[in-house]
Protein backbone atom coordinates (compact mmCIF):
# COMPACT_ATOMS: atom_id res chain seq x y z
CA UNK A 1 0.00 0.00 0.00
CA UNK A 2 1.46 3.49 -1.21
CA UNK A 3 1.82 6.02 1.63
CA UNK A 4 -0.05 9.03 1.90
CA UNK A 5 0.75 12.82 2.11
CA UNK A 6 -1.26 12.65 5.62
CA UNK A 7 1.04 9.76 7.13
CA UNK A 8 3.74 11.86 5.92
CA UNK A 9 2.78 14.85 7.33
CA UNK A 10 1.63 12.99 10.71
CA UNK A 11 5.05 11.56 11.00
CA UNK A 12 6.65 14.94 10.66
CA UNK A 13 4.25 16.86 13.13
CA UNK A 14 6.75 14.77 15.84
CA UNK A 15 9.49 16.13 14.57
CA UNK A 16 10.80 19.14 17.43
CA UNK A 17 12.69 21.63 16.44
CA UNK A 18 15.22 24.11 18.09
CA UNK A 19 13.44 26.60 19.62
CA UNK A 20 10.26 24.81 19.77
CA UNK A 21 7.37 23.78 17.67
CA UNK A 22 8.09 20.96 14.56
CA UNK A 23 8.57 20.71 11.12
CA UNK A 24 4.95 21.10 10.49
CA UNK A 25 3.92 23.55 12.87
CA UNK A 26 6.78 26.13 11.87
CA UNK A 27 5.99 25.35 8.38
CA UNK A 28 9.77 24.20 7.36
CA UNK A 29 8.65 21.57 5.27
CA UNK A 30 7.99 22.42 1.18
CA UNK A 31 8.06 20.49 -1.89
CA UNK A 32 6.60 17.26 -0.82
CA UNK A 33 6.84 14.76 -4.02
CA UNK A 34 5.70 11.01 -3.52
CA UNK A 35 6.28 8.67 -6.58
CA UNK A 36 5.44 4.79 -6.11
CA UNK A 37 7.29 3.97 -2.42
CA UNK A 38 9.91 7.21 -2.95
CA UNK A 39 9.65 10.41 -1.08
CA UNK A 40 11.25 13.60 -1.72
CA UNK A 41 10.85 16.69 0.22
CA UNK A 42 12.81 20.42 1.31
CA UNK A 43 13.12 21.66 4.81
CA UNK A 44 13.25 25.27 4.29
CA UNK A 45 14.82 27.04 7.26
CA UNK A 46 14.21 30.93 7.58
CA UNK A 47 17.74 31.69 7.45
CA UNK A 48 21.76 30.09 6.88
CA UNK A 49 22.01 30.10 11.10
CA UNK A 50 18.56 28.18 11.51
CA UNK A 51 19.94 25.84 8.71
CA UNK A 52 23.07 25.20 9.92
CA UNK A 53 20.91 23.87 13.81
CA UNK A 54 18.79 21.88 11.09
CA UNK A 55 21.28 18.46 10.30
CA UNK A 56 20.07 16.45 13.16
CA UNK A 57 16.41 17.30 12.70
CA UNK A 58 17.07 16.09 8.56
CA UNK A 59 17.98 13.05 9.67
CA UNK A 60 15.16 12.52 12.34
CA UNK A 61 12.68 13.37 9.62
CA UNK A 62 14.61 11.01 6.98
CA UNK A 63 14.29 8.47 9.50
CA UNK A 64 10.83 8.84 10.60
CA UNK A 65 9.09 9.06 6.98
CA UNK A 66 11.47 5.71 6.05
CA UNK A 67 10.00 3.72 8.71
CA UNK A 68 6.46 4.39 7.46
CA UNK A 69 5.04 1.18 5.49
CA UNK A 70 5.60 1.32 1.79
CA UNK A 71 8.42 3.74 1.55
CA UNK A 72 11.33 2.16 0.34
CA UNK A 73 14.16 5.70 -0.64
CA UNK A 74 14.21 9.35 1.04
CA UNK A 75 15.56 12.02 -0.15
CA UNK A 76 15.16 15.23 2.09
CA UNK A 77 16.99 18.53 1.23
CA UNK A 78 18.31 21.52 3.52
CA UNK A 79 18.28 24.57 2.53
CA UNK A 80 17.36 28.21 3.75
CA UNK A 81 15.52 31.41 3.06
CA UNK A 82 17.95 33.83 2.96
CA UNK A 83 21.76 32.91 2.07
CA UNK A 84 23.54 29.83 2.70
CA UNK A 85 25.65 28.82 6.02
CA UNK A 86 29.56 28.91 5.75
CA UNK A 87 31.04 25.77 4.74
CA UNK A 88 34.08 23.71 5.32
CA UNK A 89 36.72 24.33 5.21
CA UNK A 90 35.83 27.87 4.41
CA UNK A 91 34.09 28.31 7.65
CA UNK A 92 34.31 32.38 7.50
CA UNK A 93 33.40 32.23 3.82
CA UNK A 94 29.52 32.26 2.68
CA UNK A 95 29.22 30.84 -0.38
CA UNK A 96 26.01 31.66 -2.39
CA UNK A 97 25.74 35.04 -0.27
CA UNK A 98 23.53 37.44 -2.60
CA UNK A 99 25.51 39.24 -5.15
CA UNK A 100 27.93 42.71 -4.67
CA UNK A 101 26.01 45.48 -6.90
CA UNK A 102 28.69 45.93 -9.93
CA UNK A 103 29.03 49.22 -11.74
CA UNK A 104 29.26 47.01 -15.05
CA UNK A 105 30.69 44.63 -16.81
CA UNK A 106 34.13 43.09 -15.16
CA UNK A 107 37.18 40.91 -16.08
CA UNK A 108 38.92 39.16 -12.97
CA UNK A 109 43.14 40.54 -12.66
CA UNK A 110 45.21 38.46 -13.89
CA UNK A 111 42.91 36.89 -16.71
CA UNK A 112 43.50 38.01 -20.38
CA UNK A 113 40.74 35.98 -21.95
CA UNK A 114 37.52 34.24 -20.62
CA UNK A 115 36.07 31.75 -22.86
CA UNK A 116 32.30 30.02 -22.09
CA UNK A 117 31.41 26.70 -23.04
CA UNK A 118 27.34 25.98 -24.10
CA UNK A 119 25.06 24.33 -24.87
CA UNK A 120 21.08 24.35 -25.43
CA UNK A 121 20.00 21.14 -23.65
CA UNK A 122 22.17 18.30 -21.30
CA UNK A 123 23.59 15.61 -22.33
CA UNK A 124 25.58 16.75 -25.18
CA UNK A 125 29.14 16.15 -23.45
CA UNK A 126 29.53 20.40 -23.00
CA UNK A 127 31.54 19.87 -19.60
CA UNK A 128 33.44 16.58 -21.83
CA UNK A 129 34.80 19.34 -24.02
CA UNK A 130 35.42 21.73 -21.78
CA UNK A 131 37.95 19.84 -19.37
CA UNK A 132 39.46 18.06 -22.43
CA UNK A 133 39.82 21.65 -24.22
CA UNK A 134 41.29 22.88 -20.83
CA UNK A 135 44.28 20.31 -20.94
CA UNK A 136 44.69 20.62 -24.74
CA UNK A 137 45.17 24.34 -24.22
CA UNK A 138 47.40 23.45 -21.15
CA UNK A 139 49.89 21.27 -22.82
CA UNK A 140 50.30 23.62 -25.13
CA UNK A 141 51.64 25.82 -23.27
CA UNK A 142 49.14 28.16 -22.18
CA UNK A 143 48.10 28.90 -18.59
CA UNK A 144 44.73 28.22 -18.11
CA UNK A 145 41.64 28.18 -15.40
CA UNK A 146 38.66 26.06 -15.56
CA UNK A 147 35.46 27.25 -13.62
CA UNK A 148 32.57 24.79 -13.29
CA UNK A 149 29.17 27.22 -13.38
CA UNK A 150 27.31 24.23 -13.51
CA UNK A 151 25.66 24.65 -10.36
CA UNK A 152 23.28 22.12 -9.33
CA UNK A 153 24.94 19.59 -10.81
CA UNK A 154 29.32 20.51 -11.26
CA UNK A 155 31.04 17.50 -12.97
CA UNK A 156 34.36 18.89 -13.44
CA UNK A 157 35.75 17.41 -9.89
CA UNK A 158 35.37 14.47 -10.74
CA UNK A 159 36.49 14.75 -14.42
CA UNK A 160 39.40 16.66 -13.24
CA UNK A 161 40.05 13.85 -10.61
CA UNK A 162 40.58 16.37 -7.57
CA UNK A 163 39.26 15.01 -4.88
CA UNK A 164 40.37 17.56 -2.03
CA UNK A 165 37.89 20.94 -0.93
CA UNK A 166 38.69 24.50 -2.02
CA UNK A 167 40.29 26.10 1.12
CA UNK A 168 39.83 30.28 2.09
CA UNK A 169 42.60 30.84 5.20
CA UNK A 170 41.58 34.00 5.71
CA UNK A 171 37.75 33.14 4.81
CA UNK A 172 37.60 36.21 2.07
CA UNK A 173 39.91 34.55 -0.97
CA UNK A 174 39.48 31.24 -2.06
CA UNK A 175 42.37 29.45 -3.08
CA UNK A 176 41.69 26.64 -5.82
CA UNK A 177 42.71 23.12 -7.26
CA UNK A 178 45.07 22.31 -9.79
CA UNK A 179 45.40 19.09 -11.91
CA UNK A 180 46.96 17.72 -15.66
CA UNK A 181 48.45 22.01 -15.95
CA UNK A 182 45.39 23.66 -15.02
CA UNK A 183 43.36 25.82 -12.61
CA UNK A 184 40.78 24.64 -11.14
CA UNK A 185 37.23 26.25 -9.19
CA UNK A 186 33.93 24.29 -8.63
CA UNK A 187 31.33 24.78 -6.18
CA UNK A 188 31.82 20.97 -5.18
CA UNK A 189 34.59 21.37 -3.70
CA UNK A 190 32.74 23.68 -1.28
CA UNK A 191 29.72 21.71 -0.71
CA UNK A 192 28.30 18.48 0.03
CA UNK A 193 28.73 15.99 -2.87
CA UNK A 194 25.81 14.28 -1.66
CA UNK A 195 23.79 17.19 -1.03
CA UNK A 196 21.81 18.85 -3.25
CA UNK A 197 21.74 22.85 -4.14
CA UNK A 198 18.64 24.41 -3.76
CA UNK A 199 19.14 28.06 -4.03
CA UNK A 200 17.33 30.94 -5.75
CA UNK A 201 18.21 32.92 -8.49
CA UNK A 202 20.42 35.39 -5.96
CA UNK A 203 22.28 32.71 -4.26
CA UNK A 204 23.02 31.63 -7.79
CA UNK A 205 24.32 34.34 -8.78
CA UNK A 206 26.32 35.29 -5.23
CA UNK A 207 28.11 32.13 -5.21
CA UNK A 208 29.26 32.56 -8.89
CA UNK A 209 30.36 35.98 -8.47
CA UNK A 210 32.42 34.81 -5.13
CA UNK A 211 34.10 31.86 -8.11
CA UNK A 212 34.74 34.82 -10.49
CA UNK A 213 35.87 37.58 -8.02
CA UNK A 214 37.56 36.00 -4.53
CA UNK A 215 39.27 32.93 -6.39
CA UNK A 216 42.56 33.59 -6.46
CA UNK A 217 43.24 32.54 -10.19
CA UNK A 218 46.55 33.86 -10.62
CA UNK A 219 48.12 35.32 -14.22
CA UNK A 220 46.30 32.99 -16.66
CA UNK A 221 46.45 32.99 -20.59
CA UNK A 222 42.27 31.52 -21.02
CA UNK A 223 39.69 31.13 -18.38
CA UNK A 224 37.29 28.61 -19.56
CA UNK A 225 33.65 28.31 -17.95
CA UNK A 226 31.29 25.05 -18.18
CA UNK A 227 28.30 26.86 -18.38
CA UNK A 228 25.05 25.10 -16.96
CA UNK A 229 23.10 23.56 -20.32
CA UNK A 230 19.59 25.84 -21.07
CA UNK A 231 19.48 29.78 -21.18
CA UNK A 232 18.93 30.67 -17.43
CA UNK A 233 20.17 32.80 -14.80
CA UNK A 234 23.63 31.83 -14.41
CA UNK A 235 23.94 32.94 -18.47
CA UNK A 236 22.45 35.87 -18.62
CA UNK A 237 24.45 37.41 -15.40
CA UNK A 238 27.93 35.99 -16.93
CA UNK A 239 27.44 37.74 -20.02
CA UNK A 240 25.79 41.32 -18.56
CA UNK A 241 28.38 41.13 -15.60
CA UNK A 242 31.18 39.59 -17.03
CA UNK A 243 34.23 40.92 -19.86
CA UNK A 244 33.35 37.67 -21.76
CA UNK A 245 36.00 37.09 -24.91
CA UNK A 246 33.59 34.54 -26.60
CA UNK A 247 31.62 31.44 -26.46
CA UNK A 248 31.65 27.79 -28.04
CA UNK A 249 28.23 25.90 -28.56
CA UNK A 250 28.69 22.39 -28.00
CA UNK A 251 26.23 20.34 -29.95
CA UNK A 252 25.19 16.86 -31.18
CA UNK A 253 23.63 16.60 -34.61
CA UNK A 254 20.29 15.30 -34.04
CA UNK A 255 17.88 17.91 -35.04
CA UNK A 256 16.50 18.10 -31.13
CA UNK A 257 19.63 19.08 -29.75
CA UNK A 258 19.93 21.93 -32.45
CA UNK A 259 17.11 23.52 -32.18
CA UNK A 260 18.68 24.10 -28.33
CA UNK A 261 21.45 25.25 -29.80
CA UNK A 262 19.82 27.70 -32.13
CA UNK A 263 18.61 28.82 -29.08
CA UNK A 264 21.49 29.55 -27.00
CA UNK A 265 23.43 30.93 -30.20
CA UNK A 266 20.16 33.34 -30.27
CA UNK A 267 20.86 34.26 -26.66
CA UNK A 268 24.73 34.93 -26.80
CA UNK A 269 23.88 36.91 -29.93
CA UNK A 270 21.40 39.19 -28.04
CA UNK A 271 23.39 39.36 -25.13
CA UNK A 272 26.37 40.85 -27.37
CA UNK A 273 28.81 37.65 -26.92
CA UNK A 274 30.44 36.63 -30.04
CA UNK A 275 29.91 32.95 -30.55
CA UNK A 276 33.75 31.81 -31.40
CA UNK A 277 32.47 28.51 -33.15
CA UNK A 278 30.63 25.43 -32.94
CA UNK A 279 31.59 21.59 -31.92
CA UNK A 280 29.53 19.02 -33.55
CA UNK A 281 30.23 16.49 -30.67
CA UNK A 282 29.20 12.53 -30.34
CA UNK A 283 29.44 12.75 -34.67
CA UNK A 284 30.00 9.77 -35.85
CA UNK A 285 30.68 6.07 -33.99
CA UNK A 286 33.36 3.51 -35.56
CA UNK A 287 32.93 0.26 -34.35
CA UNK A 288 36.29 -0.94 -32.44
CA UNK A 289 35.46 -4.60 -33.85
CA UNK A 290 34.51 -4.32 -37.60
CA UNK A 291 34.95 -0.64 -38.47
CA UNK A 292 32.06 -0.02 -39.20
CA UNK A 293 31.34 4.04 -39.09
CA UNK A 294 27.73 4.65 -38.01
CA UNK A 295 25.68 8.21 -37.72
CA UNK A 296 23.66 7.47 -34.81
CA UNK A 297 22.95 11.30 -33.98
CA UNK A 298 22.21 12.14 -37.55
CA UNK A 299 25.19 13.87 -39.63
CA UNK A 300 26.63 17.17 -40.06
CA UNK A 301 23.48 18.98 -38.72
CA UNK A 302 26.14 21.27 -36.27
CA UNK A 303 28.19 22.05 -39.99
CA UNK A 304 25.78 22.81 -41.92
CA UNK A 305 24.40 25.59 -38.99
CA UNK A 306 27.47 26.97 -38.52
CA UNK A 307 27.81 27.44 -42.66
CA UNK A 308 24.49 29.01 -42.18
CA UNK A 309 25.04 31.65 -39.28
CA UNK A 310 28.28 31.90 -40.82
CA UNK A 311 30.86 31.11 -37.83
CA UNK A 312 33.65 28.10 -37.55
CA UNK A 313 32.69 24.75 -36.95
CA UNK A 314 35.91 24.03 -34.60
CA UNK A 315 35.00 20.20 -34.36
CA UNK A 316 33.33 16.90 -35.12
CA UNK A 317 34.35 14.93 -31.94
CA UNK A 318 33.06 11.04 -32.43
CA UNK A 319 31.39 9.40 -29.81
CA UNK A 320 34.37 7.40 -27.84
CA UNK A 321 34.56 4.87 -24.91
CA UNK A 322 37.66 5.98 -23.64
CA UNK A 323 36.84 9.52 -23.67
CA UNK A 324 33.80 8.50 -21.37
CA UNK A 325 36.31 6.25 -19.48
CA UNK A 326 39.12 8.78 -18.89
CA UNK A 327 36.43 11.39 -17.69
CA UNK A 328 35.03 8.87 -14.81
CA UNK A 329 38.83 8.37 -13.94
CA UNK A 330 39.67 11.98 -13.02
CA UNK A 331 42.34 12.01 -16.17
CA UNK A 332 40.71 13.70 -19.69
CA UNK A 333 41.64 11.83 -22.48
CA UNK A 334 43.55 15.10 -23.57
CA UNK A 335 46.26 14.32 -21.08
CA UNK A 336 47.21 11.34 -23.76
CA UNK A 337 48.35 10.94 -27.12
CA UNK A 338 45.15 8.91 -28.49
CA UNK A 339 43.36 9.95 -31.78
CA UNK A 340 40.81 11.68 -29.36
CA UNK A 341 43.52 13.65 -27.63
CA UNK A 342 44.92 14.68 -31.01
CA UNK A 343 41.42 15.69 -31.81
CA UNK A 344 41.42 18.22 -28.87
CA UNK A 345 44.67 19.24 -29.55
CA UNK A 346 43.64 20.24 -33.08
CA UNK A 347 40.69 22.33 -31.47
CA UNK A 348 43.24 23.94 -29.03
CA UNK A 349 45.69 24.97 -31.64
CA UNK A 350 43.12 26.13 -33.94
CA UNK A 351 41.49 28.41 -30.68
CA UNK A 352 45.31 29.75 -30.06
CA UNK A 353 46.04 30.38 -34.14
CA UNK A 354 42.95 31.94 -33.90
CA UNK A 355 43.92 34.56 -31.33
CA UNK A 356 40.95 32.97 -29.24
CA UNK A 357 42.78 31.63 -26.98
Amino acid sequence: MAVTRDQIEKALAQIQIPGGGTLMSREFMRALHIDGQSVSFVIEAPNAQAAQALGPVRDQAEAAVQALPGVSKVMVALTAHGPAAPQKPAPNLKIGGHPTPQAGPTKPDGIDKIIVVGSGKGGVGKSTVSSNLAVALAKQGRKVGLLDADIYGPSQQRMMGTTKRAASPDGKVITPLHNHGVTLMSIGMMMDPDKAVIWRGPMLMGALQQMLGQVEWGQLDVLIIDLPPGTGDIQLSLCQKTLLDGAIVVSTPQDVALIDARKAIDMFDKLKTPVLGLIENMSVYHCPNCGHEAHIFGHGGVADEADRLGVPLLAQLPIDLDTRLAGDAGTPIATGDSPMAQAYAQLAEGLIKGGMA
